[in-house]
């Protein structure tokens, strides 16, 4: 008996998802890896964790945040995270009045100061205000960690840091994004709060 399309199309999705994920494990771990050592550097050091991004980047920017701020797996301190994408009124005023590609670098230089680290997550690479945030960040000597695509678009030669996921296809990017956002978080929680 075939399967169904619904049941095709599922399984299509899944299996992709996780192939790209397979190939951020053989190709990304290192970059993960020196991106985690920044975090930790960072928030032992006492400086603060920043991150930026629209639509579903600004939803896994809050999440990992949230992750930071509140827990991941151990009862722990809340660490000093935060995503610039939450004040909506603060965001339209900014767009409003100084136009969108400001919004966040606006933000950065009310908020950012150095040895921070902000983490810009843009799936093309290509968000203007997300780039004007990586420069003004980087004046101001924040570590900056870009979370792209494979093409890593004009944020690959913005950041310090740069994790390019082996993909172009959106949802397969964002999916990865997510998980390397955990791992980073599992990475911080183990290194700063040892049993």
């Amino acid at each position: 008996m075939k399967a169904s399309p619904i049941r095709e199309r599922v399984e299509e999705a899944l299996a992709a998802s996780a192939f790209v994920k397979l190939l951020l494990v053989q190709r990304c771990v290192p970059q993960i890896e020196t991106i985690a050592k920044e975090l930790i550097r960072a928030l032992r050091a006492g400086r603060r964790v920043f991150l930026i991004g629209n639509g579903g980047s600004a939803a896994d920017a809050q999440h990992i945040a949230g992750e930071l701020e509140g827990r991941f797996k151990r009862n722990r301190r809340a660490l000093p995270a935060l995503a610039l994408t939450t004040n909506t009124s603060t965001l339209t005023a900014l767009g409003n009045d100084l136009g969108y590609e400001h919004t966040f670098s606006r933000l950065i230089e009310a908020h950012v100061r150095k040895g921070d680290v902000l983490i810009a997550i843009s799936t093309s690479g290509q968000s203007p205000n997300v780039l004007e945030a990586v420069k003004r960040a980087r004046k101001i000597g924040a570590v900056t960690v870009g979370f792209t695509n494979d093409s890593g678009g004009k944020l690959r030669h913005l950041v310090d840091h740069c994790l390019q996921v082996p993909s172009t296809d959106t949802q397969r990017v964002q999916e990865c994004h997510i998980a390397v956002g955990h791992a980073v978080c599992e990475a911080v929680e183990e290194a700063l709060f040892e049993k």
